[in-house]
């Protein structure tokens, strides 16, 4: 792709979200800030949803610890592309510990839309599947058509993971979908979620 390529997708990000987490049965999911958050709080909001909102670039890195200590729960952590290239030393990390129970979902609108939808280097030539390739990913995917996204949903949510898929999405405004947003409230209302309260207050 050109550095002058312009966006052609097609993918309403929120419907690509709403349908990955339509079948996510007890898989986790991780957000970063912005978009990301309000895509998945709107998809529905719940116990098994963490919301980083503030921790730019940490949220690959949070969903490896949250796979390693839950081995038989999916986690999905949920970034936007310019979060994502903010941290690709953490797709490198994710790549050779491969913890087979974490999926990265990039939701690539190829711009920083937190901040006046300036491009994003994945507008500009940068292919976020190939960099996860070249790290290790065992299974790596971009997404273009609701066609592609039907195709993609087992493997986001059974694969032998690590996997990675960057979907293409347009940059089509939403309407904003607020989480809650108090990170004690959250932080306890994930952990009783995922231990129980008896665990909770030892």
């Amino acid at each position: 792709m050109s550095s002058t390529a312009k966006n052609q997708a097609v993918l309403n990000r929120r419907e690509v979200v709403a349908r990955i987490l339509r079948d996510r049965g007890e898989a986790l999911a991780i957000t970063s800030l912005g978009n990301p958050t309000f895509d998945v709080a709107a998809a529905g909001d719940g116990p098994q949803n963490f919301y980083l909102w503030g921790a730019m670039g940490g949220a690959v890195m949070v969903g490896l610890g949250l796979a390693r200590a839950q081995p038989k729960k999916r986690v999905i952590v949920f970034v936007g592309d310019g979060e994502m290239m903010m941290g690709l030393g953490s797709l490198a990390t994710a790549a050779v510990d491969r913890t087979e129970n974490l999926t990265v979902v990039v939701i690539d609108n190829e711009h920083y839309a937190e901040t006046g939808m300036q491009p994003a280097h994945a507008g500009r030539g940068v292919n976020i599947t190939e960099v996860a390739k070249a790290t290790g990913f065992p299974q790596a995917l971009t997404v273009r058509t609701a066609a592609e996204l039907e195709e993609a949903v087992d493997r986001i949510l059974n694969g032998q993971g690590p996997v990675l898929a960057t979907i293409k999405v347009t940059t089509d405004p939403a309407p904003t979908a607020l989480p809650p947003r108090d990170g004690p409230f959250l932080r306890s209302r994930f952990r009783t979620a995922l231990l129980g309260l008896s665990l909770i207050h030892i």
